[in-house]
């Protein structure tokens, strides 16, 4: 990605502080994808703005919010930059008092991740079995119960056949699943509904940790450049099985905190994610270095180094 330099002239750069311009550098890359993403979708700036303009106002009232109400206004329009006029016309917008977006929870997902992940629903190769349609455990209509009881079972069956999940067959009256991992091509409000969840946690994390010392989030990730397509694809894969390895543990780990949570009364008002994600792309120039990145983690012990030829 190439960046264009800020005129040394200019009245706005020229009253940033040293950490303001490195942090305006630094979101380059955060919003040059989400500007491939727009454009691919017909978005325009206006549209864009107007989302950012009513972001920045929602985090200042999390910010302040303790203030009265008489001050709260001066205080957003201080901190943002906005005049208390379009503070107010924002703040009116339907939807404006949604100051933080909660992941939406899905009926289809959860079932998903429980029969992918809950070991007593395992051939004896390991791979997630067949389930009859109906009757006692295991069975996909236990395992829906099991999710939620407001929604009817054959309404989740229909929507992970619809999403491409999984598949009944009428003469047998089983269900079995098809996919490996929840990733509903086709249905661009859930994809798109997973880009907000997955990447607004993440970034989450990471604001966290560059406000902090560092320690509040596990983010951390390795890179390499050099590597022919052969070895992106090899790499793809030896991913996709970490990440199977890592459905095999950690819901299972959950569920288990959960209950015990629940037997020792404690307040169960936190909500966790963890996620894993790889990236490849075309070299923009020949190095060679293998690093380790934490964002603003404490620093790691040095990449080995490779042998010159």
């Amino acid at each position: 990605m190439q960046t264009v330099p800020v005129p040394a002239n200019d009245p706005l750069s020229n009253a940033l502080n040293e950490e303001q311009r490195t942090l305006l550098d630094a979101l380059d890359g955060v919003l040059a994808p989400l500007a491939d993403l727009c454009l691919a979708k017909g978005l325009t700036i206006q549209s864009i703005e107007e989302r950012l303009r009513l972001s920045f106002v929602q985090a200042a009232v999390h910010a302040h919010g303790g203030l009265p109400s008489s001050r709260l206004a001066s205080r957003i329009s201080a901190s943002t930059g906005l005049t208390r006029r379009e503070v107010a016309r924002l703040q009116a917008e339907p939807g404006s008092s949604a100051t933080r977006r909660e992941p939406r929870r899905s009926p289809a997902t959860e079932l998903f991740t429980r029969w992918i992940c809950d070991p007593s629903l395992r051939d004896e190769n390991n791979r997630p079995r067949a389930l009859p349609r109906l009757g006692l455990a295991p069975s996909f209509e236990r395992l829906a119960q099991s999710v939620t009881q407001d929604i009817h079972p054959r309404s989740l069956l229909d929507e992970l056949c619809r999403l491409g999940l999984a598949v009944w067959d009428a003469d047998t009256d089983e269900v079995e699943l098809v996919q490996e991992a929840f990733v509903p091509r086709g249905d661009w409000a859930r994809m798109t509904s997973f880009l907000a969840d997955n990447v607004g946690d993440h970034l989450r994390a990471a604001a966290a940790n560059v406000l902090t010392d560092g320690k509040a989030h596990l983010e951390q990730a390795v890179f390499a450049d050099e590597l022919s397509q052969e070895s992106i694809e090899a790499f793809r894969n030896i991913m996709a099985a970490h990440w199977r390895a890592m459905l095999d543990v950690i819901p299972a780990q959950l569920e288990k905190l959960i209950e015990e949570d629940r037997q020792a009364g404690r307040r169960q008002t936190q909500r966790a994610r963890v996620g894993l994600y790889t990236w490849s792309q075309p070299m923009a120039a020949a190095t060679r270095h293998l690093n380790l990145v934490a964002g603003a983690a404490p620093a790691l012990p040095a990449a080995p180094k490779e042998s010159e030829e």
